[in-house]
């Protein structure tokens, strides 16, 4: 029970209302108001921004000094000492692997990569210039129809076998989005590969060639993947979680989460980013915009610098920018005009006043937006990564919620429409 309370006194009720304040094991204390609809009462918070929609385990951030931990570790030394799926099993189980328990994983996920060939089926309904983001919703939720009659969401070793077959298969559909947009034969998983490589072979493979992918690559690829696994309780995830507490099938929830995530203000920043660098076109332009950016009167903004959570550096974007070196490096594309210009405008905000008074710094969509041009992958794909790489920590707090007693999620409403009125 909480030692704390706060104490609230509303016109027209004779009581002053004590609500408890819990205190997390890091973060600010949260006030708990669920007594008031006992009252009445309830609160108004468009967007849920100062709303606690549920207790966790897994992910902390604190955008103001630039925090991000996963089950307690910094993201800085994930990136730097563990892989995604080492992460990956982080996420689901609440500490790293050990030797033996990361081999065990890894082969779990390698063995569960494949997809029904009747999937395959479904791509052949869908137009060639579908958008990737649309297919993979719709063949995400399908997975419902394959893993349904055996699935008991109440059993833990049913929702761990969700989780695996879903962290498994997303690299294998999101290459499969690709390929049918360009009109190539889809290339089945290799069970040699890592889980990155994998994804690389199964985007720009074909049957007339010999794997090839470079480790540099295959290594950004699989940072990228990390990076995005999760971000605590955003819109995707939230999305994921409200969807599962009606007890949905895990496969449609995260089929919801990648729809939420699809949204331009969710996950489509870094393929913004893409689209700005196009739209200044030239170095001799940046300057001009630059001159936009800072004017409050027009409505130009730069993507890819400041971050709605974090108020001070974005940590990923470290670890983003390092990699991003490496792979411009790699592919011998540094003098391409749109990389020129995105060192330009990199350079502009980590020295300009104006940038850094406003913190305007570059955040991790810029950086992985220009590796992932680098690489090779379309900017109409760019979501469908994050989406990979997100999926694991949206399986987790679906795991998480339904391992706790819950309740289906009901928000509330501030009512302005008609009082009642006669026909």
């Amino acid at each position: 029970m909480s030692a704390k309370t706060a104490k609230l006194q509303i016109d027209g009720i004779d009581k002053v209302i004590e609500l408890p304040i819990y205190e997390g094991t890091t973060g600010p204390d949260v006030l708990d108001v669920r007594g008031l609809v006992s009252e009445g009462v309830f609160t108004y918070d468009p967007g849920f921004v100062s709303t606690a929609s549920c207790e966790s385990e897994i992910t902390f951030i604190d955008g103001g000094k630039g925090v991000l931990l996963h089950r307690g570790y910094p993201i800085e030394q994930l990136a730097e000492k563990a892989t995604f799926l080492e992460t990956c099993f982080l996420l689901l189980n609440g500490e790293l692997p050990t030797p033996e328990q990361k081999t065990a994983f890894e082969n779990t996920i390698r063995y569960h990569t494949m997809v029904d060939e009747h999937i395959h089926q479904f791509f052949k309904g869908f137009p060639k210039n579908a958008h990737p983001m649309a297919m993979l919703v719709g063949v995400v939720g399908a997975l419902s129809a394959f893993y349904h009659d055996d699935l008991d969401i109440d059993d833990p070793t049913h929702r761990k076998l969700a989780a695996h077959r879903l962290i498994a298969k997303m690299p294998t559909l999101a290459a499969m989005c690709y390929k049918h947009s360009v009109g190539q034969p889809f290339m089945y998983p290799q069970n040699s590969m890592g889980f990155a490589e994998n994804f690389l072979h199964m985007m720009f493979g074909t049957p007339c060639e010999e794997p090839n992918v470079s480790p540099t690559l295959a290594k950004a690829m699989d940072t990228i993947f990390l990076l995005h696994a999760d971000h605590e309780q955003n819109a995707s995830t939230s999305t994921v979680r409200l969807a599962g507490s009606s007890g949905a099938n895990p496969y449609a929830c995260i089929a919801s989460g990648i729809a939420a995530l699809w949204g331009p203000s969710h996950g489509g920043a870094n393929e913004a980013v893409l689209e700005m660098l196009y739209e200044i076109g030239d170095e001799s332009n940046i300057e001009e915009y630059i001159a936009k950016a800072k004017d409050k009167n027009d409505p130009f903004r730069l993507m890819g610098f400041g971050h709605r959570v974090y108020k001070n550096f974005d940590p990923r974007a470290t670890v983003m920018r390092k990699i991003c070196d490496e792979v411009l490096e790699e592919l011998g594309v540094e003098d391409d005009p749109l990389f020129r210009i995105a060192r330009k405008l990199e350079k502009i905000a980590l020295e300009d006043e104006y940038f850094i008074s406003k913190k305007l710094y570059p955040n991790v969509d810029f950086y992985s937006g220009i590796i992932l041009k680098a690489i090779g992958i379309p900017t109409s794909l760019f979501t469908v990564i994050f989406a990979t790489g997100r999926t694991p920590g949206w399986i987790a707090h679906w795991d998480e919620m339904l391992s706790h007693p819950y309740k289906i999620g009901r928000p509330r409403q501030l009512y302005k429409g008609h009082t009642p009125r006669d026909i």
